[in-house]
């Protein structure tokens, strides 16, 4: 009598043999788990990694299935800060993890700086496979440690593309030092008083000097061949009320001469501008934001969302009628408003065309006050806001 074969319950599939075939198993349930299939992570790793050990196979099949994503999101546009960012949003710290590894692991070294500011460094042995030591440094199992990279791989999954980033450029060295380290000095004097006039003296003179700062380097571009294109920065939100702020990001970009547009699934803000104004941008929209929650909060009326969401609109609409002041007071103190005039026409025209460039189609959208108190606390809030660079 011949030996029975063990039948294969139809819902039961082999388990892979091969590291390609470990590779496309996982990605096949992060593409499940992105999906929102309920517990389809889980139920894989414990398929795929029933033993105590993680098998050769299964952390080369991370291995690939990780630098294909990584890769994809690259060519996105998805620089390593956007992928941390988005990371901290959308998966737990393990996964999260995963994600950073494996972006070290694929990064050319000329990407050194931007993995530094991340935490994606090589920690690993190289003369070992990576997943085995990350399972280990982070006590999981080979179960847990293959539902993390699920995840992981999930999340890349759903990265869409952002279009191409330009590279950071060196700020530009044509204008007088002594000017930008006369800012650094008032910014920091600003920061450390106890005073609030004092305070609001000192960094009132900070953006009146930032702006000459611009000026001046327009200037200096303008007798360039062929001056600089504009860049691109995101600058990324913490929820509540991201609406709300990116309204913040978008009139500190527009004081200084940048295009910005949010987008919301992602709940960060693109700034298009030259590389020295998106700088200021991301400074002054960092120290703007840190005044108005702390504004907000301690505010003994601020209890619902609908006082704090006007609260933060009325804010951000009040600070960008006093950069649009600043700003003019500059202009028409200017030495040759004649000539400058025409340049800061020209700079417009540039970094229009470069925003239209990367984002030809944007919808415009108005964002809902529902407190009066809220409006009028904001506006108070933002009279008294430092227009500084430090939080």
């Amino acid at each position: 009598m011949g030996k029975q074969k063990r039948r294969i319950p139809a819902e039961e599939t082999p388990r892979p043999a091969t590291a390609e075939e470990f590779g496309d198993a996982l990605l096949a349930a992060a593409y499940e788990t992105a999906r929102g299939v309920r517990g389809a992570a889980g139920k894989s790793a414990n398929r795929l990694a029933p033993d105590l050990e993680l098998p050769a196979e299964a952390a080369e099949g991370a291995r690939r299935a990780g630098r294909q994503l990584i890769a994809r999101a690259c060519r996105g546009g998805w620089l390593p800060e956007d992928l941390d960012q988005a990371a901290r949003r959308r998966v737990d710290e393990f996964a999260r993890s995963f994600v950073l590894d494996t972006l070290a692991a694929y990064s050319e070294p000329s990407a050194s700086d931007q993995l530094d500011e991340v935490g994606a460094v090589r920690w690993w042995a190289e003369s070992e496979p990576h997943l085995p030591q990350w399972a280990a440094k982070h006590i999981l199992t080979p179960a847990e440690a293959l539902t993390s990279v699920i995840e992981a791989l999930g999340f890349l999954t759903t990265l869409p593309p952002l279009g191409s980033a330009p590279p950071r450029r060196p700020l530009h060295h044509g204008v007088d030092e002594k000017k930008l380290s006369r800012v650094r000095a008032l910014l920091a004097k600003a920061e450390s008083s106890s005073f609030p006039d004092e305070a609001e003296a000192l960094s009132a003179k900070a953006q009146e000097l930032m702006t000459r700062y611009a000026f001046d380097r327009v200037l200096v571009e303008a007798g360039e061949a062929a001056p600089d294109a504009p860049a691109s920065r995101r600058i990324w939100l913490d929820t509540p009320y991201v609406d709300a702020k990116s309204l913040l990001v978008h009139v500190v970009a527009k004081a200084n001469r940048c295009r910005a547009v949010f987008d919301a699934r992602w709940d960060f803000v693109t700034v298009v501008g030259d590389e020295d104004d998106l700088a200021a941008v991301a400074l002054l929209t960092t120290s703007l934001l840190v005044q108005a929650t702390r504004a907000m909060i301690a505010d003994p009326a601020g209890r619902d969302r609908a006082f704090r969401k006007s609260f933060l609109v009325s804010y951000a609409t009040r600070v960008g009628e006093r950069l649009e002041k600043a700003a003019a007071a500059t202009l028409t103190a200017a030495a040759d408003p004649d000539r400058l005039l025409p340049v800061l026409a020209s700079h417009e025209l540039r970094v229009n065309a470069a925003f239209t460039t990367l984002f030809p189609q944007v919808v415009g959208k108005s964002v809902t006050v529902r407190s009066d108190e809220g409006w009028h606390a904001g506006r108070s809030a933002a009279d008294r806001a430092r227009l500084s660079g430090k939080p």
